[in-house]
């Protein structure tokens, strides 16, 4: 078995070490959701905590690990027989991301099934993970049906499973922790607000600080066993600190001051439902407990409000969480629980509370100033005026608005999502099918009718079913799938009008939050000066591409060749990494192409090129003016798509536009 790195040796990371100590000692706080860049001990964190977890008397021979001095009185293994139980450490059960449903919460035991006749029920990692700790690393990631599952689980403590001719309930009370790398995409705000605790965490930027990093991690990889028996005294103190911690929790008081500061925050920041009030109180009243005390004082809402709020303030899908500390304190003050002289204190041996360090900002695409070769081109007045004549400040986008509903016709066999029809591995079942390869989801009544007619002839005797090969049948299963926007940026001098370029950003941001909300994978290629950029490569981190988007600068040349075959080549590579996933790139130009030999011909072919793949495209035509070119309705017809112009972006035609050329591709 291998030794894990031991939870005192982590390094840092105050915040992430005190959240999951105040779960171990209280499990009704929710669950900690750990957010932070990659490689910041997110899981190593999580999986040497485990084995601080006080051990545990479960019932002998239950798979649901009863508790013997209260069994659970619906316990499917039950009635238990009193007096038999042993004793082993808590379980830390690790859910993989790309685990199945009938893997998480349990089905019919298909082998007794069929082999026996009776209906047995098979549990899953929920029964598993029961009195202990259940890990999703890559949370962000999982398929959002699962994550509904899970917190439903852990909010209520029992799982209920009714499928297949099965109905059990069994108790499924654990720690619930979830790590994520918000690069890769985001949970929806109504998941996140299910965990009770969340965490920001960020490598630190302290030398000394590394260099110990670096120096434990070496040691511990060397010699595992000895690393570990130099920090078990350390280990057995924070082990009994959790025991003692736990028994004192009942004893703790929360008095009407500390609720009334509790429901004063709060509301002060806004924060939806009342589940934050009910986070922060148990909080609280585990931060007393793990402080000694029983009384919950100021500073124990105040460290809670850090932990149990950051995630809850979000009120746009891209806004980072974050917490203003300047107003959480005159909130309290206010309501009479700050204490002047002690305005950020110590919870406890893990250090001073905090809502964790903000990951650093993504750095703004750098120009390449290319300017002095761009043509003029007309302004918003008409008027001849220079473009490109050095980069421009990036222009801030407008207000974003709904758009319709964008779906791909037919049925696609994608990555499961909210946007277009598909057979996906999840979803309702709408009929079965001989399976193609191996066999991954029995359509059991399907399988058992095939069968069926054939018993006599098979000598069939007693109450198994005599199933063969041939019998077996596949679900098929309809769902929704996400697919993959290219937005393609012309950021040349001639997009520079500060007013255009506002009312283009708002539009692509509409469009994101758009894909945020149906789990789309979104790309970004922009092109300017002499050549064209992936400012974002494919990912599911929608809000990472709002980012780039916020700060793109102007000026230069217009290279619109070079930006088509940019994204020609993204889409090709995704195709590779991805082929079930569908494509829709939105080129957002004027249709202007300068530099280099013939840039409209270039322009034209490499348009050609999507074509002749069938790729959907729009073409959001962003010219202005009294005069104008009809450029973009030209690159349009290359590209085999449609061109919308940017005033009708506002009357939220680009939804439908988008849709209708999605049709005509299919």
């Amino acid at each position: 078995m291998t030794t894990p790195f031991p939870f005192t040796a982590v390094v840092g990371q105050d915040d992430l070490r005190l959240a999951l100590l105040l779960n171990a000692v209280s499990p009704a706080v929710g669950g900690v959701l750990v957010r932070g860049e990659k490689g910041t001990a997110k899981s190593t964190a999580v999986r040497a905590l485990s084995a601080l977890m006080p051990t545990l008397d479960v019932v002998s021979g239950c798979r649901f690990s009863c508790d013997p001095g209260s069994p659970d009185p619906g316990c499917p293994d039950g009635p238990h027989e009193p007096g038999a139980f042993e004793t082993r450490a808590a379980r830390m059960v690790e859910l993989p991301v790309g685990a199945s449903e009938d893997r998480l919460v349990g089905a019919l035991d298909i082998e007794r099934a069929l082999s026996e006749g009776v209906k047995a029920f098979e549990p899953g990692l929920l029964a598993d993970a029961h009195r202990g700790i259940l890990y999703v690393d890559e949370v962000n990631l999982l398929h959002d049906h699962l994550v509904d599952l899970l917190l439903d689980a852990a909010a209520m403590g029992a799982s209920y499973v009714e499928r297949e001719g099965v109905s059990v309930r069994h108790a499924a009370r654990f720690l619930l922790v979830g790590t994520m790398n918000p690069e890769e995409g985001e949970l929806r705000p109504q998941l996140l607000d299910r965990f009770g605790l969340t965490v920001e965490v960020a490598a630190s930027r302290e030398p000394d600080q590394r260099v110990e990093v670096v120096r434990r991690r070496l040691a511990y990889d060397d010699d595992p066993g000895g690393f570990a028996a130099r920090w078990a005294e350390e280990e057995a103190a924070v082990r009994a600190r959790i025991v003692a911690a736990r028994e004192l929790l009942p004893s703790v008081r929360l008095g009407d001051g500390a609720l009334r500061q509790i429901a004063a925050t709060c509301a002060a920041f806004e924060v939806d439902g009342m589940r934050a009030d009910i986070v922060m109180a148990r909080t609280a009243t585990a931060l007393a407990a793990w402080a000694g005390r029983t009384d919950v004082l100021a500073e124990d809402v105040r460290q809670a409000a850090l932990l149990a709020l950051p995630h809850r303030r979000r009120r746009n899908p891209f806004d980072a969480p974050g917490l203003d500390e300047d107003k959480l304190d005159e909130t309290l003050e206010e309501f009479g629980g700050s204490d002047d002289d002690d305005p950020d204190p110590d919870p406890g041996p893990d250090g001073p509370g905090g809502g964790g360090g903000q990951p650093e900002p993504d750095d703004a695409p750098q120009g390449d100033g290319d300017a002095g070769a761009a043509r003029p081109e007309a302004g918003e007045d008409g008027q001849p005026q220079p473009s490109g004549a050095g980069e421009q400040s990036a222009a801030g986008a407008s207000e974003p608005f709904r758009t319709k509903v964008l779906s791909v016709p037919g049925i696609g066999e994608g990555a499961a999502g909210r946007r277009s029809r598909a057979r996906t591995e999840h979803g309702r079942t709408t009929g079965a099918r001989r399976p193609r390869g191996a066999l991954t989801k029995l359509h059991l009544a399907a399988t058992v009718q095939a069968a069926a007619p054939h018993q006599r002839a098979r000598g069939r005797s007693g109450r198994g079913l005599v199933v063969r090969r041939d019998d077996l049948r596949q679900a098929t299963r309809e769902g929704r799938e996400g697919n993959l926007v290219l937005f393609v940026v012309d950021a040349s001098g001639s997009m520079a009008a500060r007013q255009r370029m506002s009312a283009v950003k708002g539009a692509v941001l509409s469009l994101l939050l758009d894909a945020y909300q149906r789990r789309d994978k979104v790309g970004l290629v922009t092109f300017r000066g002499s050549d064209a950029d992936v400012a974002l490569p494919p990912t599911s981190s929608v809000d990472a591409a709002a980012a780039r988007l916020e700060t793109l600068p102007t000026g230069g040349r217009t290279p619109l060749a070079a930006g088509l075959l940019r994204a020609h080549d993204v889409l090709r590579v995704e195709r590779l990494r991805d082929p079930a996933r569908r494509p829709l790139v939105v080129l957002v130009t004027d249709g202007r192409a300068t530099g280099g030999p013939e840039p409209v011909a270039l322009a034209g072919r490499a348009a050609r090129l999507f074509a002749a793949d069938g790729v959907a495209s729009v073409v959001v035509d962003c010219e202005s003016g009294p005069v104008r070119l009809g450029l973009a309705g030209q690159l349009a017809g290359e590209l085999g798509g449609t061109a919308v112009t940017l005033d009708e972006l506002r009357a939220d035609s680009i939804a439908g536009l988008v849709k209708d050329v999605q049709r005509r591709a299919a």
